[in-house]
């Protein structure tokens, strides 16, 4: 691949055997592919404004979101002294009318009071589209998409670097294997496969969410006053919003999911504490594994060490142990990535099933 060093000025040259495109929205490696942009019909424009201020604002320091029909807006601390604000732009505004404390104080009143705000400093105010879309192949080859190359969400569920943190996982450790000819080069078919959908899931939770925050003017105002009040009741809607879980993947070649009736396959496993003060990730992520509640057999044993993977048994009263056996499953075979590849059929079986995986280098997960 030819290429020209912007810091030289130098045209150079590298071989590889992959190419990954994690170059943004305006991905020049998606228009090379013939890649292009599905519209998933949102689109919303909004000024950013970061504050540094050693004031005590007064204020929760989480994400605060502001339903106001007639502004919308976001608030939330993103450093020791600065702060963030997000309002959403009326048709005829633009960030240029919002250029310095003086024009941005009516729409930092409810949170800066006079002394507040004689003590603050404007770092940075930008405008943004908000906006939802999918690309239609993520791959072409060996040439590959991964964040915002590849999807594009609104910012209302904080999943925009998440889901580029997930491709990156889904990818990386399949790439290694088959570099290290531990993987046949089909395995390479599931990244698309199984990170598409989970992507559009997510933007559509955004978009939900976003809409729901912000649009119906009055009369949708009125009625987030009469629901939101009673969504904790509503297991629903909450659940999807504040459970924190990520969707499960799709069946793939390595998502040995029943057609019917998922359980855990295909999900996130929980990074609990163990009982030694490590978590989860320390042990699993970036080697295959057995997680399980049972016993292995000292043959078992020898079967997941000699093919580079890693057994974890945690102990009965810890979330993991209770999360498998709601799942109504006693052992699973976990992927480098910490998504259950499957959950059928004997332990010794699924020890049996382990590829031969060398540890990957990422030790990081992306929930």
């Amino acid at each position: 691949m030819d290429f020209d060093d912007r810091t030289t000025g130098r045209a150079e040259s590298v071989r590889a055997r992959y190419v990954l495109g994690c170059d943004g929205a305006n991905s020049l490696v998606r228009g090379a592919i013939g890649g292009r942009m599905q519209d998933l019909r949102f689109d919303q424009r909004w000024l950013v404004a970061d504050i540094a201020t050693t004031a005590d604002l007064g204020h929760w320091e989480g994400v605060q979101q502001s339903c106001d029909p007639s502004r919308a807006a976001t608030f939330m601390r993103v450093g020791r002294t600065r702060y963030r604000w997000e309002f959403r732009l009326h048709p005829a505004e633009t960030a240029t009318d919002y250029r310095d404390l003086l024009q941005l104080r009516p729409l930092l009143a409810p949170w800066l009071d006079e002394a507040a705000y004689e003590r603050s400093e404007l770092v940075r105010v930008a405008e943004y589209t908000f906006r939802a879309q999918l690309a239609d192949r993520w791959r072409s080859g060996r040439v590959f998409l991964l964040g915002d190359a590849a999807h594009l969400t609104p910012p209302f569920i904080g999943q925009g670097m998440g889901a580029g943190l997930r491709d990156a996982a889904n990818l990386s450790w399949k790439l290694a294997g088959v570099l290290r000819g531990e993987l046949s080069e089909g395995v390479l078919d599931t990244y698309e496969a199984e990170r598409k959908p989970h992507a559009r899931a997510m933007i559509r939770l955004a978009k939900f969410t976003g809409l729901t925050m912000t649009e119906g003017g009055e009369l949708g105002n009125r009625l987030r006053n009469l629901i939101a009040p009673r969504l904790r009741v509503v297991p629903g809607p909450t659940g999807m919003v504040t459970s924190g879980e990520s969707p499960p993947l799709r069946r793939s070649s390595l998502v040995e999911a029943p057609r019917m009736r998922r359980g855990l396959t295909g999900r996130l496993v929980p990074n609990d504490r163990l009982a030694d003060g490590r978590r989860v990730d320390d042990v699993v992520i970036g080697r295959y594994a057995i997680i399980t509640t049972a016993e292995l057999s000292p043959g078992d044993q020898a079967i997941v060490k000699q093919r580079g993977g890693v057994v974890l048994r945690p102990e009965p009263h810890t979330d993991l142990c209770r999360w498998i056996r709601r799942g109504h499953v006693s052992a699973l075979l976990v992927r480098p990535d910490g998504i259950v590849q499957s959950c059928r059929g004997s332990l010794p079986a699924l020890c049996a099933s382990l590829p031969r995986f060398a540890p990957s280098i990422p030790r990081t997960r992306a929930s």
